[in-house]
């Protein structure tokens, strides 16, 4: 073989693993939003039962599902993985690779759409051994671009609101320690938290309402509920609220520093409160709250013509019982 047939031959190899190194990048996505199904709160709770439950532990497993347009993935299926940690170090954990492995290949045989998509825990919070668990499972995430995505799903939530949180890991740029030049920077990987929904296809939907009906209380009338619902709604709104006043008076008293992000995402949620100062929007809410108030009036109205005429019943009843 000749020196310009071994260029050639070097110069294929080169462009060829270029072409790989272009075909990755092209399938690494961003990943914007995450939907979390039934199926897999369902069964975190039932690892957390079975593995961590009345003890310190966190209960660890896969998360299977599809990447969709708009950089939206959904989390349909998951099993759960063996897993230690130490809980005074950290930095010493185990997660059984070949058992991971071993279930999704039989996964894989049961659902070849289904691929690997990151991993949960049931915290309730980030800890810091996770983002060394996080590099490990974004290797097994080849359909993201060796990607992952973190959820953690809180079995017994504290606060109000979606126990449900998921996170990407991205680079944090930030000037070095004792750096002379401005050009010295240093990056480290950081959790970035992300928007997270719970959906469910129709299917899912029937069989979470067939698991309801043994939990659901048939004597709560379904006013009631709503009631409720608008309530905890409320609650979860004032604790978002004291959360924002926090940051903002922090950033008043020099306590942390300016985000613009953050800014710009309170800029956008006071655009979009109503003025309450136009006349068609004082209108508007006062027609809503007459229509709210004559149904109360109406059915009060129902509820003392019902009761009067079983006092006056009971009443007739008793002085044909006397009388007798």
């Amino acid at each position: 073989m000749t020196g310009d047939q071994e260029n050639k031959k070097d110069g294929d190899t080169v462009m060829q693993e270029d072409t790989e190194s272009t075909a990755h990048i092209v399938k690494s996505v961003a990943i914007e939003k995450v939907y979390v199904h039934p199926l897999v709160l369902l069964s975190v709770v039932d690892h957390y039962n079975r593995v961590a439950k009345d003890t310190k532990k966190r209960s660890v497993g896969i998360l299977l599902g599809e990447r969709r347009k708009g950089g939206v993935i959904e989390a349909t299926n998951s099993f759960a993985v063996p897993f230690e940690e130490d809980e005074k170090n950290p930095s010493i954990w185990f997660l059984d690779h070949s058992y991971l492995e071993n279930m999704y290949r039989m996964f894989k045989k049961v659902n070849a759409r289904e691929k690997i998509i990151g991993w949960y825990h049931t915290g309730p919070r980030l800890r810091e051994s996770d983002m060394d668990i996080h590099t490990l499972v974004s290797e097994y995430c080849e359909s993201l671009g060796n990607q992952a995505v973190l959820v953690i799903c809180e079995v017994k939530p504290k606060d109000v609101g979606l126990p449900v949180h998921a996170y990407k890991a991205v680079e944090d740029v930030s000037d070095a320690k004792g750096a002379t030049s401005a050009h010295m920077t240093q990056s480290k990987p950081v959790f970035l938290n992300l928007p997270t929904e719970v959906g469910a296809t129709e299917a899912e939907e029937i069989g979470v309402e067939h698991l309801l009906r043994d939990v659901k209380d048939a004597t709560v009338s379904s006013l009631s509920s709503e009631v409720g619902e608008m309530v905890t709604g409320l609650k979860g709104l004032r604790i978002r609220l004291m959360e924002i006043k926090g940051y903002l008076d922090a950033v008043v008293a020099g306590k942390m520093p300016v985000n613009n992000d953050i800014i710009k995402n309170l800029q956008d949620i006071f655009s979009l409160l109503p003025n309450l100062n136009m006349e068609h929007v004082v209108s508007s809410f006062a027609m809503e709250t007459n229509d709210m108030m004559i149904s109360v009036y109406v059915a009060s109205l129902v509820r003392s013509v019902v009761s009067l005429h079983s006092l006056i019943e009971n009443k007739e009843v008793n002085r044909m019982v006397s009388s007798t």
